[in-house]
């Protein structure tokens, strides 16, 4: 990349295999392992497991397609820059802009979940929570503004810490566990399954994130496929050992199905238990926003260099490597969307189904480019098919709320074509320098 004198710098390549993993366990263990397996129970019964089974073994080739694509071509961006090979340019700014949204859309809706998980401890009003809401934002930001190399520390303290408390709270609640908690297995019918897969696949959002970062990577040709099959293995335990565990104490039940860490945590451990599952809500979410916030701004400041949105956006900074400019349109866009949630009064399933219709699509774009892309891995280029099919099965479940997403589409090619008009897209840029 060639930078222009005091505008834009070189991101630094710091990312390790283990530093990789933490990304990878923060991105796709976040919220959804607080909320979705007594969501996912109250749907299906013990045969949620059943969709908790499948999930974990379809989430490998999602993981190795967007991995084995990073390592063939490490740069910031990801499938924008997968979608900008194999595509097109208009196709890889909608899948940026799609990104965009999802992060402003989806990151106030990690971060009230976590509000909410504190105030199930200490009591508080409305505007109390999204008032911590916000403030887990601006942490997120701040570390991240700070760079890459400080952000990698601290997430992997954070993700020692979540992997402590899961085990903790699996640990603790063996022993209270009943058989007669399983049966009946499937008391909602078999459809129920399928119902539950689509609610649980938000928690198998994530893999994607990684390649965001790509170009940071010191040897992405070893590491990215080393750490996600670290990361399948160690994400989908904990996702089953957890599910099994609330499935087994009847948490879903006993007013957990919004939150049972706090009903597993409060019967073994009385008000301790209720008060460190408020710790671990907030830990976990943290984890998961300052993950997004690395990943994303990254593809803000791609498709930027493209411009694909505005130049100004075109900046890294030369003593961090980070793109500060990105972090503050994320920050302060992801804050006017939560200020939007209170006033509007949005309810946490419609602020979790928003961002999911612009994830699934973003998938739908990532697989179809793997498909073009991966040719030469044998056996191996049905992966990014599986990840395909299950990602268009999984979007008419998103329903009305998918329209923001289609929207968000629809303004980056409006983008795109006012931008060639100008004559300042890529290609006509490029021809003016040959010219």
């Amino acid at each position: 990349m060639t930078n222009e004198p005091g505008q834009s710098h070189d991101l630094k390549k710091a990312i390790k295999l283990r530093h990789a993993v933490a990304l990878y366990v923060s991105s796709v263990l976040g919220s959804g392992v607080l909320v979705l397996p007594g969501l996912a129970a109250q749907i299906a019964g013990p045969a949620s497991l059943v969709a908790w089974a499948v999930l974990a073994v379809a989430s490998y080739p999602f993981a190795f397609t967007f991995a084995s694509l990073s390592s063939r071509r490490p740069e910031s961006g990801g499938i924008y820059g997968f979608a900008k090979e194999s595509f097109g340019f208009p196709t890889a700014v909608v899948s940026g802009w799609l990104f965009a949204f999802w992060y402003i859309s989806g990151v106030p809706a990690a971060t009230l979940i976590a509000a909410s998980y504190l105030a199930y401890a200490f009591p508080m009003s409305k505007f109390a929570i999204f008032l911590v809401a916000g403030i887990i934002l601006c942490l997120a930001f701040v570390i991240n503004y700070r760079g890459i190399v400080f952000s990698n520390r601290i997430q992997l303290a954070v993700i020692a810490v979540i992997i402590a408390l899961l085990l903790a709270a699996v640990l603790f609640s063996v022993g209270s566990m009943k058989a007669g908690n399983f049966v009946p297995f499937a008391p909602n019918g078999l459809l129920a399954i399928g119902t539950a897969g689509a609610l649980i696949f938000w928690s198998y959002l994530g893999y994607e994130n990684v390649s965001n970062v790509a170009e940071e990577f010191e040897d992405p040709q070893r590491d990215f496929q080393r750490s996600i099959l670290l990361s399948v293995i160690l994400i989908s335990g904990l996702y089953l050992a957890v599910a099994v565990v609330t499935i087994g104490t009847l948490a879903y039940k006993a007013g957990g199905s919004v939150a049972p860490f706090a009903a597993i945590f409060s019967n073994v451990l009385g008000s301790y238990g209720r008060d460190g599952t408020a710790i671990l809500a907030i830990v976990i979410i943290f984890a998961t926003v300052n993950a997004y916030t690395a990943g994303m701004s990254r593809v803000v400041l791609a498709v930027a260099r493209d411009h694909g949105l505005p130049k100004w956006l075109d900046h890294v900074d030369k003593n961090s490597g980070t793109p500060t400019r990105s972090l503050m349109l994320l920050f302060g866009s992801s804050i006017l969307a939560l200020t939007l949630y209170y006033f509007f009064q949005v309810d946490l399933q419609t602020a979790l189904l928003i961002p999911s219709g612009a994830a699934i699509l973003i998938y739908i774009i990532g697989s179809a480019a793997g498909i073009r892309l991966l040719v030469d891995r044998g056996w191996q280029r049905i992966f990014p098919w599986i990840s395909l099919i299950l990602s268009i099965v999984l979007l008419p479940f998103v329903g009305i709320a998918a329209l923001g997403s289609i929207l968000a589409g629809l303004a980056a090619l409006a983008y795109v074509r006012y931008r060639n008009r100008l004559g300042r897209s890529p290609a006509s840029e490029a021809r003016g320098r040959r010219g």
